[in-house]
């Protein structure tokens, strides 16, 4: 993405306000003639060139006075011109500013959200944070302040020398002597003040991810009374903010005073030069007064110039931080041949799938097992075997290293995901809800589900009778992440979604961990009536919650080392058997005829 591309849209504004730089120069360069006139026309009584006399003499009625209104009229003419080429200026500016931050936040947001889960992995929130808000609010203030600006400049010294060349070129190549000088030390303060400026970025970056980080863990925080602790974290990230900001200042602060004396230099040697030709009677008192004048006009666009080297810096560090995030490519995307996948049966099928993050450790290795349509299907196993990774598989989170994972006879990254995954509705462990109200929490995966749908789904989730209780019933807000509901409040409105969602495919990942014996039973009814009619994959630690399964899959060290109905594999007496056992000590007095009861 390059930055004339977001300018294009906007050609028309950024003409009529390059209409209006044109007119804010004009009357810049126009502004000491005046003065110039009222010393050399109206106080030494000198006459004007032929064509302005006649023009004066025409317009002001030709007394004594004209010159003067003359001059004042001209005062007046110009100074509305720069205010209302200034105005327009900055309005239009502004204006293509924020909407080309619009525009670049949106471009950012799109390609952030549609980055695989293993790059949300790698990144930092908070860093992700600042590129999306600082860095491009410093591209904004770019353009506001620097684009058209950079140019008036250019032209305000353009126009400037040309017409101190016209005034007396000896003056103005003296003047222009310090020039080369202010030039390098521009050009080599501005490389340390764009490395100051990325160092600080970075720092803000980190910062913002650890106040993230805690925030979004504060029960953790405040559970193990770590506050101190996070307070001496962050005052540390802090002072290496102020560090980072204080040595970016430092190098900035250097190059104002240094472009000022520079700037003295040349003003006193014009000065000295010109006072000894006015005493000499070589230059009129006007010449000197409207030279120096444009002679501090002249300084002024260099100045100007100077002190954007900081805005162009920030917006360079800006642009290159958030370049950074839109060259990554995704490494879960659409491949080019996708197609829309057409309504699922959902027939599952893993074969001979292996799979590892970042393909080192193997999570998975060579696992080939299949599910049939309508059925439901455990997968059991000790913690970290790859449990919720095969679920990962399934949405196409992941794709595997090698093998396949087919739906319905296709290679899931043979569709377009959209349209894999609209098929497919998750309950998670960690149920995740938004600062929402519950009617639009029920309803994100199918925004256009009527009242009824959703109420029906409320229903069929055992939560239709807590949220009738609520203040606002269906339009209480959920506070973030949902902590203002209980753990089982939360799982039964997560239920409610994915029924609402009425999607074929169905993915259960332990969703009844953690809540007590009530809650898990509302819970479990309302699973049941969810999973009727629909594949369902149930990730499960509790075994007694799997049990009528139509299939389980047992899976340890990466593998798949057994398959069955809990009966069948209670009679095997393997790694399920031993499952079941470590988790109901009197089970080891059961047999497969004699199966326990959850």
């Amino acid at each position: 993405m390059r930055i004339h591309t977001l300018l294009r849209p906007h050609w028309k504004a950024l003409t009529l306000a390059l209409v209006a730089v044109v007119g804010e120069t004009f009357a810049d360069i126009l502004q000491p003639w005046p003065i110039k006139v009222v010393i050399d026309n109206v106080v030494q009584s000198k006459k004007l060139p032929g064509w302005l006399d006649a023009f004066v003499a025409g317009v002001f009625a030709g007394d004594k006075y004209a010159t003067l209104n003359f001059a004042v009229a001209a005062v007046a003419i110009i100074a509305v011109m720069g205010a209302v080429s200034g105005y327009m200026q900055k309005y239009l500016t502004t204006r293509v500013s924020q909407w080309v931050g619009h525009d670049l936040r949106r471009i950012v947001y799109q390609h952030i959200q549609r980055l695989s889960l293993a790059e949300h992995h790698e990144s930092r929130s908070g860093d992700l944070i600042m590129r999306m808000t600082s860095d491009i609010s410093a591209i904004q203030d770019f353009i506001n302040s620097a684009l058209l600006g950079i140019l008036v400049n250019l032209l305000t010294l353009v126009g400037i020398l040309g017409v101190m060349f016209y005034i007396n070129w000896r003056f103005t190549l003296l003047a222009l002597s310090i020039v080369p000088v202010l030039f390098f030390v521009v050009y080599f303060y501005t490389r340390r003040i764009k490395a100051a400026s990325r160092a600080v970025r970075k720092r803000e970056g980190e910062l913002l991810s650890g106040v993230a980080e805690v925030l979004t863990s504060i029960h953790v925080v405040q559970a193990f009374a770590r506050e101190d602790y996070e307070d001496r974290r962050f005052a540390s990230e802090s002072r290496s903010n102020v560090e980072a900001g204080l040595q970016a200042r430092s190098v900035k602060a250097r190059l104002s005073p240094i472009v000022e004396v520079t700037v003295a230099v040349g003003m006193c040697l014009v000065l000295a030069y010109g006072g000894r030709l006015a005493l000499a009677g070589q230059l009129s008192a006007g010449v000197l007064v409207v030279f120096l004048l444009y002679l501090g006009k002249l300084y002024k666009p260099i100045r100007d110039l100077s002190k954007m080297t900081d805005t162009v810096a920030k917006a360079s560090v800006g642009y290159e931080r958030i370049q950074e995030i839109l060259e990554i490519e995704s490494g879960i995307r659409n491949l080019p041949d996708a197609r829309p996948a057409r309504p699922f049966s959902g027939c599952i099928e893993f074969d001979h799938v292996s799979f590892g993050y970042h393909g080192e450790v193997p999570v998975l290795a060579d696992v080939s097992f299949r599910i049939e349509p309508g059925q439901v299907a455990a997968i059991v196993g000790p913690s970290g075997t790859g449990k919720t990774t095969i679920a990962g598989l399934i949405t196409r989170f992941y794709d595997p290293l090698s093998g396949a994972v087919r739906i319905d006879g296709t290679d899931v990254r043979e569709y377009t995901l959209k349209s894999l995954r609209d098929q497919i509705s998750i309950v998670l462990q960690d149920t995740l809800l938004f600062r929402a109200t519950i009617w639009d929490n029920i309803s994100y995966g199918r925004p256009d589900a009527s009242p009824e749908d959703t109420i029906e789904a409320a229903t069929l989730a055992n939560a239709h009778e807590f949220i009738a209780k609520l203040p606002h019933g269906y339009a209480t807000m959920v506070g973030e992440r949902g902590v203002t509901l209980s753990g089982g409040q939360r799982q039964r409105i997560a239920i409610a979604r994915a029924i609402v969602r009425n999607a074929p495919i169905l993915i259960l990942d332990e969703p009844t961990a953690g809540l007590d014996a009530a809650s898990e039973q509302a819970v479990i009814d309302a699973l049941d009536r969810l999973m009727k009619g629909r594949t369902s994959v149930v990730i499960a630690h509790h075994l007694g919650t799997i049990r009528h399964a139509d299939v389980i899959f047992v899976i340890k060290d990466c593998e798949l080392v057994e398959q069955g109905t809990h009966e069948g594999l209670l009679a095997d007496n393997g790694v399920y058997a031993e499952l079941r056992r470590i988790q109901t000590p009197g089970a080891a007095m059961l047999t497969a005829d004699q199966p326990a009861t959850s």
